[in-house]
């Protein structure tokens, strides 16, 4: 398993961060070639399941995850339960002095099959990946009324 690790600051309320990070369909539109469905129904609680899936024509595989832990504004815990990309991941969300945010999404990532050799390159391409897709959530406008800017923290 890799540990990924990625933070960013924004502009953007708590509550602003935390419903464009735990908006799950949103996050087919910042990950490449995946779409993602809610299984149960709303609102998200602890329980909810919901599928990435993750493709292109017929070379797709399904990233199902289950909400185990929902502390809202400021906890999300997901576990994978998918056959071939197994761990979790925790999105956190912390006020950052009178205006502002600060998200933390740690995921523990493995990928059945792909030996231990393959981890640096794994995390490279997660900690991308992931980074990616918390800036797209952050900085892309879901509606009216919703703005705000991101940045990565110096490590």
């Amino acid at each position: 398993m890799v540990l990924i690790l990625v933070e960013r600051v924004t502009r953007l309320t708590v509550d602003q961060a935390w419903r464009r990070l735990t908006d799950w369909p949103r996050h087919g539109a910042v990950v490449p070639l995946t779409r993602v469905s809610v299984l149960t129904p709303p609102p998200t609680a602890e329980g909810t399941v919901f599928v990435a899936r993750t493709g292109l024509g017929p070379l797709t595989f399904d990233d199902p995850m289950r909400v185990a832990r929902w502390r809202p504004p400021t906890l999300c815990r997901l576990v994978k339960q998918g056959g071939l990309v197994t761990g979790w991941a925790e999105i956190e969300v912390h006020p950052l002095g009178t205006e502002g945010s600060r998200v933390v999404w740690r995921e523990d990532l493995a990928v059945r099959l792909l030996p231990a050799l393959f981890d640096g390159l794994l995390g490279w391409a997660g900690r991308r990946m992931f980074g990616r897709a918390v800036d797209g959530l952050l900085t892309r406008d879901p509606g009216p009324g919703v703005g705000g800017d991101v940045y990565s923290p110096p490590a």
